[in-house]
């Protein structure tokens, strides 16, 4: 399964200190993506990586993580990359 893949290759690049993943494939059904076999995606991840980068270098970053299942496993990915004292501001 795609989600196990992710949480695999997120975990074992990052180390998270939460990582949650939300798979919302079903509410595409019938989308071009969908059609290919890419499925749609949401991850928040908190990781000390993500300390002083930027939103694009933590995506960047992300989509490195998951090489190759971007191309077709993945067609849509939003990304919610913080630093674990980003998390503790909110609180």
């Amino acid at each position: 399964m795609t989600t196990d893949l992710i949480k695999r290759l997120l975990t074992d690049a990052f180390n998270p200190k939460l990582l949650e993943i939300i798979d919302s494939s079903a509410a595409h059904a019938g989308h071009t993506g969908a059609r290919s076999g890419g499925g749609h995606y949401h991850v928040t991840i908190i990781a000390d990586a993500f300390d002083g980068k930027s939103l694009v270098q933590r995506h960047q970053l992300v989509y490195k993580a998951l090489g190759d299942i971007m191309k077709q496993q993945i067609h849509a990915l939003g990304i919610n990359a913080l630093s674990p004292s980003e998390e503790t501001k909110g609180n």
